[in-house]
């Protein structure tokens, strides 16, 4: 009996743990699927993705330079606080519902190896990592600004303060991290000015979503499945239209000169589809399931997330919501809150279909 009772449980435990392997194997597709359509179908809705991403793109980031024309959204009114604050809701979402579930994804799939990635969390180390540099960037590049600033000024001293810093009009724009107004042009030399901010800010801003737009971009460029491109050609298309906005905006404030804004604004539009560009070709050698590409993406991504979430918070919500013009203002304070939620609520509703 003892010995029929032990075959029963050792025939038991081997179903059982054929049942467990059979579930693995089924979570980690490592092995190349089968194309669910035909090549050139999907080929075709690649093309299509790939033209109204770059079109939405371009059109993004040129809408804050409307401001020139239209005075109602130029940054000395109210309404340019308002879409700020939906730019700066869709970057944070992007960050956090779009990049990192995807980087936790990459570094705990299956198909990577138990040791080192099952041991520790890579994904947030690595986002806290990408966190804190860009912390120490614009730290280091606020202080080299500064010294170069003092240096100018020691050349050329002023007697006292301009006019300038008397204007109230001028007092409304508060520099981000002192939250204390200052004068741009004769300011005290213990402050950055709001220009010279806005530039570091627009340069990190761009290079953690070009990162992002790359990853997103080769992914749909090297599936052959129209099935999951179809609905990744209008999420996407919104997804780059409404962070054209957020990065726009910064490159608008950071008054650069218009073959360097040019330049930026073209940079940003053409990542996405340059990337789609780079998967169509290597789509006989891509294997998005392989550990190299997991790791690469996951990677990638997690620095992403980790930039576009710093950003977000620290230098496009907190100088804004912080400025005295908009905390004495109940009725801008109102719309740039629900203008956040706004921003934030439609880029996560995107994650449903990318």
């Amino acid at each position: 009996m003892i010995k029929m009772g032990s075959g029963k449980v050792a025939f038991v435990a081997f179903l059982l743990l054929d049942m467990i392997t059979i579930h693995v194997l089924a979570e980690c597709t490592c092995e190349p699927e089968e194309n669910e359509g035909k090549k050139s179908e999907a080929l075709k809705y690649k093309l299509i993705a790939l033209a109204s991403i770059l079109v939405a793109g371009a059109l993004g980031v040129c809408i804050p330079f409307i401001g020139r024309v239209v005075p109602a959204l130029s940054p000395e009114k109210d309404g340019f606080f308002i879409i700020k604050a939906f730019a700066a809701g869709v970057i944070l979402a992007t960050g956090f519902i779009h990049v990192l579930p995807d980087a936790f994804e990459s570094l705990t799939s299956p198909c990577l190896k138990e040791h080192p990635w099952g041991d520790f969390p890579f994904t947030g180390f690595i986002a806290m990592v990408a966190t804190m540099l860009t912390l120490l960037f614009e730290t280091s590049s606020a202080a080299y600004q500064l010294r170069s600033h003092e240096s100018r000024t020691a050349l050329k001293p002023d007697d006292g303060y301009g006019d300038e810093e008397r204007n109230p009009q001028h007092m409304g724009q508060v520099a981000a991290h002192n939250h204390a107004t200052h004068g741009h042009a004769h300011g005290s030399i213990s402050n950055l000015s709001q220009v010279d901010r806005y530039r570091i800010v627009s340069k990190v801003l761009e290079l953690g979503i070009i990162v992002h737009s790359v990853v997103i971009g080769l992914s749909l460029g090297a599936s052959e499945s129209p099935k999951t491109i179809k609905p990744l050609v209008v999420a996407l298309t919104f997804h780059q239209f409404f962070e054209g906005i957020g990065l726009g905006g910064c490159i608008f404030q950071a008054e650069f000169k218009s073959l360097a804004a040019t330049i930026m604004g073209a940079c940003f539009s053409i990542t996405t589809p340059f990337g789609i560009v780079i998967g169509i070709l290597v789509t006989s050698s891509y294997k998005e399931d392989s550990s190299t590409a997991l790791i690469v993406e996951g990677v990638l991504n997690s620095a992403s997330a980790g930039i576009l979430i710093y950003m977000a918070l620290v230098d496009l919500l907190s100088p804004d919501f912080m400025n005295p013009r908009m905390q004495k203002n109940k009725l801008l304070q109102l719309g740039s809150n629900v203008s956040l939620l706004l921003g934030a609520g439609l880029m996560s509703l995107l994650a449903k279909w990318a």
